[in-house]
């Protein structure tokens, strides 16, 4: 799908600084994962880490689907039409 075929989704200014403050926290925790494995750290501690982004980065993931499920259910414009069931599952898939 592209920007073409479908409406850019309008999350609301709250959910959006929600989802920028998770992804600027995992920003943060990546730079800290590089640096732990450039630095030679523990494996343990290096994949906790990681898995703690990863949690990060899905959480956005999921705000956003959440942000927009109502735009995504219903036509915005008039002209698109709205997202099928097998669409909506196949976002929801893409964060799993």
């Amino acid at each position: 799908m592209t920007d073409v075929e479908r409406p850019q989704m309008a999350v609301g200014d709250e959910a959006m600084s929600a989802v920028l403050n998770r992804l600027r926290r995992a920003q943060g925790q990546l730079a800290g994962v590089i640096a732990m494995i450039e630095a030679g750290r523990d494996c343990k501690d290096v994949v906790t880490q990681l898995a703690a982004v990863s949690r990060a980065l899905d959480r956005a993931g999921f705000k956003i689907v959440a942000s927009g499920m109502r735009q995504c259910l219903s036509a915005v414009d008039g002209e698109q039409p709205p997202l099928t069931e097998a669409e909506l599952e196949k976002l929801f898939l893409a964060l799993a």
